[in-house]
């Protein structure tokens, strides 16, 4: 199998082999088993520093990325760019990563840190209404120059394979075998990785994906959200009907109230695409069966996040009065 199965020098050895931590306060009344895969104890903090390394991996290995000489372009909301920016300056290779008006300062200034270039489009499509079709079309510009390299996180099938191993550690991590798996929907690489390697070993895994409220990926239309790396405005092309047994759709305000729950709860720091899946296995509560085990992968850290969903102020000026709806408001300043 392709990947971090074989030796990784330096901190890229450390990526993969994430915790996978039973939740076990997150609803004690609830008559199954639930399992958190922490992918924000990658080293670049989420799911994607693995798509990354088996890009980027693979390129060096056919020549198609030289390092000293290569230039890499990418799309990305953040994470993938965190993830390409660490491996990148790792190698020596020159990454350039183009990112959007929403995308967190925090990532930027993560990916500047690691030497990255960073590019912010900031205008939306005349036709969607949307960044990524402006950020693709840029991507393809700078992909057009000589020693460029676009891995495409959208269409490259190294991404869903780098996920066989996420699938693969759940697997082994669960006693008694896998009933449900949670998982958060953008590139689809994630989903797709994880679907076919149940599917390569015949697992009676139920794979639930967790899609926003005005994403594309599974035939809504497109949107406005304001929570990145959760969702897409285009449909990926790894996209393939039948990766998913059920799809739950979850809107902004599920995911900054199941990421402040998962916080008050389980005191596990993660990101919007965390508190989306914690609010779809809540939705979907009484249909799983009595004894049942259920995975949810938890794509990244919250630290990211912390100007905005776990923001006082910006959850007010978005949302309202939600105190009702979490276990443990949160203050911007600790009591004297």
């Amino acid at each position: 199998m392709p990947g971090y199965d074989a030796p990784q020098p330096g901190v890229l050895a450390t990526i993969g082999r994430t915790p996978l931590v039973e939740l076990a306060k997150l609803d004690p009344s609830r008559p199954f088993r639930m399992f958190g895969k922490l992918e924000a104890y990658n080293p670049g903090g989420s799911v994607k520093d693995r798509s990354a390394l088996e890009m980027l991996r693979q390129g060096i290995a056919t020549g198609r990325i030289i390092p000293g000489r290569s230039v890499v372009v990418e799309s990305s909301s953040g994470n993938l760019g965190i993830g390409l920016a660490q491996i990148c300056g790792y190698y020596g290779i020159q990454f350039v990563c183009v990112v959007d008006a929403r995308t967190n300062y925090q990532n930027i200034a993560i990916m500047r840190a690691y030497g990255a270039h960073v590019e912010v489009v900031d205008t939306v499509d005349p036709v969607t209404g949307e960044y990524l079709p402006m950020r693709i079309a840029r991507v393809r510009e700078l992909a057009a120059m000589p020693d460029a390299y676009w891995p495409n996180q959208y269409a490259n099938p190294l991404n869903p394979r780098a996920h066989y191993t996420t699938m693969r550690e759940i697997i082994e991590g669960v006693p008694d075998g896998l009933d449900y798996l949670f998982c958060a929907t953008s590139s689809c690489g994630t989903l797709r990785g994880c679907a076919e390697y149940a599917r390569a070993h015949r697992l009676p895994v139920t794979i639930v994906a967790v899609d926003a409220v005005g994403s594309a990926i599974f035939g809504q239309r497109s949107g406005p959200r304001l929570i990145p790396g959760h969702g897409a405005a285009v449909r990926p092309e790894l996209f393939e009907e039948g990766l998913a047994n059920e799809v739950v759709h979850v809107d902004d305000l599920e995911c900054v109230v199941g990421c402040r729950n998962l916080a008050a709860r389980e005191a596990i720091l993660a990101g919007g695409s965390s508190g989306a899946v914690v609010a779809a296995i809540d939705r979907m509560r009484d249909r799983i069966p009595r004894g049942a085990n259920c995975a949810l992968i938890f794509p990244d850290r919250g630290e990211r996040y912390l100007h905005t969903i776990y923001s006082d102020d910006w959850v007010a000026a978005n949302f309202g009065d939600i105190s009702g709806l979490v276990d443990v408001p949160m203050r911007e300043t600790a009591p004297c």
